[in-house]
């Protein structure tokens, strides 16, 4: 680290652990998970706009935000909340992001706590969907700026802060919106907290996330079922065709066959920060060493390649099967992908490769959501050595640098549409049940990352100018 990047801490820090009430944060976390805002459910849209309007814009105001609603360019999809405290244009800017909308609730299915729709606070663990996926997270990232805010009366930067209600239904519009907006989101830094830490005591920055493909492959070979002792060993099966039509594109171990399908190779910056990660959480499951792309690490595997896996398959009827050949077979994939791959092209390699290996017949299509690209920020870069410097300093801890995300977020828009620098600090941990029944936030986790982004938006006010050496990359 140069000596440009050493910012000494001064009271703000000292007391930002004791003056930092959980309590309020705990408070305004259960108003927030008491809206049952699923994007999924088109029912639920007033809970959407509410969400915006009820609970985020006056939060907002309350810290001298000015806030517009804009509206979605796709005409079926919900709008976006905009808020900007510009308190010098010649001070840094840095661009914030969060989403309000949540999965399912799967209600009948919550067994730790009553409710999803209810925050429960149990030991170290508060429940409720959306603790740990956005609401939790961009909450704390809003109780850190009123706490400086607070100590010190101005931020000393500038922040902007763009809010979503789609992200659980692939962000649509969100691409569009950078597009047309660059101008009011331009920035400096971007700075958000979504997705897991590597290890729940561990703090994570990550500079990017795989790009996420989904796709439906279909063999349909005739309109009903027939008696399978009269026509068995007579006609094709259409789910041993698709079996094997999946065996072609991936391995019984997970191996990626096809080579249009598989990254280019690694850049060395990347291969060093991922050499000392290593992956899981002690309750969650344990990790299949033998599983993906041999002669890879854990790490390797999950941030710095990509990954072909069947999500759902279908044939006849799995719930009450008879003895019959079926009409139909389908199943979708889902490709998880690093940047240096072009999306564009899976689709036509896919179709390509299965024409060659004789199944003609399985018909592939990519799936209607949008397409998340792959994005990484240079692990050499000043602001990610200037993030892992103040995270250090905070915590006392080593920060855990990963590349990218393992998951996929909606991080291309700021960082190829608005050519922002990307950091992604996050506050859950990876055993949160995130989208599954009994969601949760850890409290210590959530307490150190109020520590966290204090440290941050304080050190961002120490930033060099653009023009100084310690920006130039190493």
């Amino acid at each position: 680290m140069g000596p440009r990047l050493h910012i000494e801490r001064d009271p703000i820090m000292a007391t930002a652990s004791r003056c930092i009430e959980l309590a309020s944060l705990r408070d305004a976390l259960a108003r927030r998970v008491a809206i049952p805002t699923e994007s999924q459910d088109d029912a639920r849209r007033p809970d959407l706009l509410r969400y915006l309007a009820d609970e985020m814009a006056p939060a907002f105001a309350r810290l001298g935000f000015a806030t517009e609603r804009w509206d979605n360019p796709r005409a079926d999809a919900p709008p976006f909340l905009f808020a900007r405290r510009i308190e010098d244009p010649a001070l840094p800017t840095m661009l914030m992001y969060g989403h309000g909308d949540v999965v399912r609730g799967y209600d009948e299915q919550w067994r730790e706590a009553s409710s999803p729709w209810q925050l429960e606070a149990k030991g170290n663990r508060w429940y409720g969907r959306g603790t740990a996926d956005n609401k939790g997270q961009h909450s704390i990232n809003l109780a850190a700026l009123e706490h400086v805010l607070a100590t010190r009366g101005a931020l000393g930067c500038n922040v902007k802060w763009l809010f979503e209600m789609g992200e659980e239904i692939g962000s649509p519009g969100l691409r569009a919106i950078c597009e047309m907006r660059r101008h009011e989101l331009a920035a400096d830094v971007f700075i958000a907290s979504d997705g897991p830490r590597l290890r729940s005591d561990t703090p994570t920055l990550f500079l990017g996330s795989r790009g996420c493909l989904n796709f439906t492959l279909d063999c349909a070979l005739r309109s009903g079922a027939h008696h399978s002792g009269n026509w068995g060993g007579l006609l094709a099966n259409p789910g041993t065709i698709l079996a094997n039509a999946i065996a072609s594109l991936v391995d019984g171990r997970g191996r990626i066959l096809v080579e249009a399908l598989r990254p280019p190779p690694t850049p060395a910056s990347v291969r060093h920060a991922l050499a000392t990660i290593e992956p899981g959480e002690p309750e969650g499951p344990a990790i299949d060493v033998d599983w993906g792309e041999p002669d890879m690490t854990p790490a390797e595997r999950v941030f710095g390649y990509n990954a072909l896996e069947v999500l759902a398959f279908e044939t006849g009827n799995p719930r009450q099967p008879v003895n019959a050949i079926p009409p139909r077979a389908s199943a979708t994939l889902q490709l998880r992908f690093v940047a240096g791959c072009d999306p564009d092209t899976f689709i036509p390699a896919i179709r390509t490769h299965l024409d060659a290996h004789g199944f003609t017949n399985v018909g592939v299509a990519r799936d209607r959501a949008e397409v998340m690209r792959a994005t990484r920020l240079d692990p050499d870069d000043f602001w990610v050595r200037w993030a892992v410097t103040s995270i250090e300093r905070t915590t006392g801890k080593r920060v855990a640098v990963l590349p990218n995300l393992g998951g996929s977020l909606p991080n291309d828009c700021f960082a190829d549409v608005l050519g922002l620098p990307t950091l992604w600090v996050p506050h859950s941990y990876p055993a949160c049940a995130q989208h599954a029944p009994d969601e949760h936030l850890l409290a210590d986790v959530a307490e150190e990352g109020l520590r966290i982004m204090t440290g941050l938006f304080e050190d961002l006010r120490s930033v060099p100018p653009a023009s100084d050496p310690e920006r130039t990359p190493r």
